[in-house]
């Protein structure tokens, strides 16, 4: 068992956690080389965190100066340096948005966390673009969902959960 120490964390540190279980280790590694593809050195680190349980999230944890302390004192009496408040977002969560994500709406979510002025460039065309294309089919009607096209249409509902993930 993986025992926790403390060190110093590079912000804004990425922590991807996903099931071993599950087998979704190539999919965690897989995001986090698109996120460091896009943003370099815009991210202090990446973690890939492996879990049980069906679990696949992936975290933004952020600092930020905070002159004050809970208690609405100053950090030391005398001291000028401002506290640094550590906050952790959530970007993605299998089970509440049901499913993964694309790749381009990750890496605009860590964008808008980490660099809201930053452009995507072609994915945040692509974005606009699909969102005024779903809101025009729901308002015709016509919006259905569509079968998963990397699955056998006779292999559905066969795949195998491990243990925790049932």
């Amino acid at each position: 068992m993986a025992s926790e120490t403390s060190s110093v964390v590079k912000v804004p540190r990425i922590a991807i956690a996903f099931c071993t279980q599950c087998k979704w280790n190539l999919r965690a590694a897989y995001y986090a080389q698109e996120l460091l593809q896009t943003f370099g050195t815009s991210i202090g680190e990446i973690a890939l965190i492996p879990s049980t349980g069906g679990l696949f999230t992936v975290t933004v944890t952020t600092t930020h100066a905070d002159k004050t302390s809970l208690n609405g004192t100053t950090a030391s009496a005398g001291s000028t340096e401002p506290l640094m408040q550590a906050t952790e977002t959530v970007v993605w969560d299998r089970k509440t948005e049901g499913g993964f994500p694309e790749t381009k709406e990750l890496k605009n979510r860590v964008r808008n966390i980490i660099e809201p002025g930053r452009d995507l460039g072609h994915i945040d065309r692509s974005l606009k673009k699909g969102s005024s294309q779903q809101a025009q089919a729901a308002e015709a009607g016509k919006l259905e969902p569509k079968p998963d096209a990397n699955v056998n249409p006779d292999q559905q509902g066969t795949k195998e959960e491990c243990e925790d993930c049932k």
